[in-house]
């Protein structure tokens, strides 16, 4: 009975032998420094406050630290370090689960809440940049998004690049094992994937070869045997090419065509966005110049005659773009305190009745021009926005649109 509630409520710690008793003097108080100090050699002086201050960082920065080392090529596992190291990791988990446990009886559905709170790493390992890797994982993330969420399975990505090596390939499945994560890889060598495979399989780790099921499927196709090489390996050459060329001169267009200037070049831009203040027309303006589209953006703002090369390029080049009123009027407001902006020039800004005005008068824009698709970026990423616009760029480019069911999107 006294142990299952010395367990349960760590506050009340036993007193050891020798400590003053209440039950000999209950007039006297018992001093809280000699409760903690008498007696050293009590057997529960071990599971107190020395091994407390000793371990202050969470499991999630140590994971994060060790992350660091090996990305820095340090070895984690120094002699005589490695039982260490475990043993402090089985003394944090077992805390952690003392902590998490309702009594002494939950058992089992103790350990399956705590394991249902813990989070989950993924290694990421390329040959390369990573890219394909990263972009891979956070896609297949966003399938969870439900769950990641409110935090009720969270999840730690940590990325590797440039691993061209066995051994510090090992170093990386090694920590993986440490800490139960997944590894998942792209390396275009095929001696370095299997590596990768046979060490997670010996180190029983979830494993995914993003890379080589797609690479072996086109080589069937073609029926071409792949490289092998990763991308910027010495005996691969990557000449400057047109396209190159083309996707620096459209980022050195979109920039100058930024927020209305040099309106007498709208004709030379491939696609033109049109919209009120803060619908994100400059980063999504960025991000197509960097596939290679010149891209000029125009603002709508009321009371302001908008430039007449507008209303006289291709219409069909040209895409509006609106969003919900409260949204924003949430944007404008922090914009406006980034900025310092006075209490007048907020309220002619962003408080609500000018934010409605200024939406329905660039709505009248769009209904004078029924050409122009208008885009809903409310809850879009930029990779949304540009998705549907390159989609209805390049339909009505080679002209072979589906039919239209609303003028939204």
């Amino acid at each position: 009975m006294f142990a299952s509630s010395s367990f349960n409520l760590p506050s009340l710690r036993p007193i050891p032998p020798g400590s003053i008793i209440p039950e000999h003097n209950p007039k006297t108080p018992v001093p809280t420094a000699i409760s903690l100090r008498a007696k050293p050699e009590s057997p529960y002086e071990p599971d107190l406050e020395p091994q407390v201050r000793k371990f202050k960082g969470s499991p999630q920065l140590k994971r994060w630290s060790r992350a660091r080392a090996i990305r820095s090529g340090r070895k984690l596992e120094r002699p005589g370090k490695r039982s260490q190291v475990l043993e402090l990791d089985r003394q944090v988990q077992l805390r952690q689960s003392a902590e998490f446990e309702p009594s002494s009886e939950a058992g089992a559905d103790g350990d399956d809440d705590v394991a249902a709170t813990a989070s989950k790493s993924i290694y990421m390992v390329s040959d390369g940049t990573g890219w394909t890797a990263e972009h891979s994982v956070n896609a297949a993330l966003g399938q969870f998004e439900h769950c990641l969420v409110d935090r009720g399975c969270p999840v730690h990505t940590h990325l590797f690049s440039g691993i061209d090596d066995v051994e510090p390939l090992m170093e990386i499945v090694k920590q993986a094992a440490k800490e139960g994560a997944m590894v998942v890889y792209t390396l275009a060598d095929p001696s370095m994937a299997e590596a990768a495979k046979q060490a997670c399989k010996l180190w029983s780790l979830p494993s995914t070869d993003i890379l080589g099921p797609i690479t072996e499927a086109i080589a069937f196709h073609l029926g071409v045997s792949p490289s092998g090489l990763p991308r910027g390996a010495p005996g691969r050459n990557f000449p400057l090419s047109d396209e190159y060329f083309r996707r620096i001169e459209a980022i050195e267009f979109t920039i100058k065509q930024d927020d209305g200037a040099l309106p007498q070049n709208l004709n030379k831009a491939d696609i033109v966005l049109a919209g009120v203040s803060r619908t994100g027309k400059t980063p999504l303006s960025i991000y197509l110049a960097q596939k290679g589209y010149k891209v000029a953006n125009v603002p709508i703002v009321m009371g302001l005659e908008m430039p007449k090369t507008l209303f006289q390029v291709d219409p069909e080049k040209v895409f509006g773009l609106t969003i919900n009123p409260v949204v924003l009027q949430t944007i404008r407001r922090a914009r406006a305190k980034s900025l310092g902006f006075s209490k007048e020039v907020r309220s002619n800004y962003s408080e609500m009745d000018y934010v409605r005005e200024e939406l329905e008068f660039a709505g009248r824009i769009f209904a004078q021009n029924p050409v122009w698709p208008v885009i809903e970026v409310t809850g879009k990423a930029i990779e949304e926005t540009a998705a549907v616009i390159l989609r209805l760029y390049q339909d009505r480019k080679h002209r072979c649109s589906m039919p239209r069911i609303s003028k939204r999107y």
